[in-house]
Order: C-alpha cells, then structure tokens, then sequence
C-alpha cells in the first residue's frame, strides 16, 4: 500500500489542491471523514468546514469550503466545493458580516419556504467561516 494519497479539491472557480497527502479530514456530511491511502469507496457530501491536509505527522495545510461533494477510492480523494478559501486567508470580520446578512436575510424571508432554506444554508456556511477564522 502507497504511503500517499492524491487530494483534489475543486471549486466552481479554480482547481484549489492538488497534491500527494498522508491523510486528510473531511468534514463529512454525517461527520469527519479521516481518509487515508486504501480507504474504502466512498461517495458522500461535504458540510460547511476545514479540510486539513496532513503530510510529515502535522497538519500542513487547511482550507474552508461551504459544501459539496467527495469522491474517495483507495489512490485518491475528490472534493467538488462549492466555495473554497485558505484558512488563512479568511477574513473575521467579513465572515461575521456574511453571518449578519444571512441572519436578516432570515429574518426577512417571512413564509416563503425557499427563501428560508436559502438563509438557513447561508447562515450554516457562515458560522463555519465564523469558526474557521477564529
């Protein structure tokens, strides 16, 4: 078995990672997914959270994504994000101003069904980016 494992991640907008790692974490839509090499197939979404990359026993990179989707086979690991920023590039006060717009937008949707499970699924992105730039 290959010490490695090729991480992906993908957003709308670019192709965020791609590397060799010896394990990353996922949060997964039922919880953390740890994927190392050989892990089992696997199809499952992704919530609002940090994918951390793990290479030399320590955490070598993370990145905030808002969702998606993930891929994994024994020799790779796919996400498609909808949103995916470093973690260190995320800006606090902004992430509490996005989590405010989406409380009001909350507020305002009033009995329209879809408008609330739009906010609600902003405010969940959101208090994740709230939490990852902290």
């Amino acid at each position: 078995m290959a010490d490695t494992i090729q991480f992906e991640l993908v957003s709308p907008q670019e192709q965020v990672a791609s590397e060799a790692v010896e394990m990353v974490v996922i949060p997964g839509g039922e919880g953390d997914l740890g994927v190392l090499p050989g892990h089992s197939l696997l199809i499952g979404t992704v919530r609002p959270g940090v994918i951390a990359m793990h290479a030399g026993g320590k955490v070598t990179s993370e990145i905030f994504v808002a969702g998606g989707f993930v891929e994994i086979n024994p020799e790779a690991c796919t996400v498609l994000a909808e949103e995916a920023i470093p973690v260190g590039a995320l800006d606090k006060s902004a992430a509490a101003s996005r989590l405010d717009a989406a409380q009001r937008a909350l507020g305002e949707a009033g009995e329209d069904a879809r408008a609330q499970a739009s906010a609600e699924a902003e405010i969940k992105i959101a208090e994740a980016m709230v939490a990852a730039a902290a």
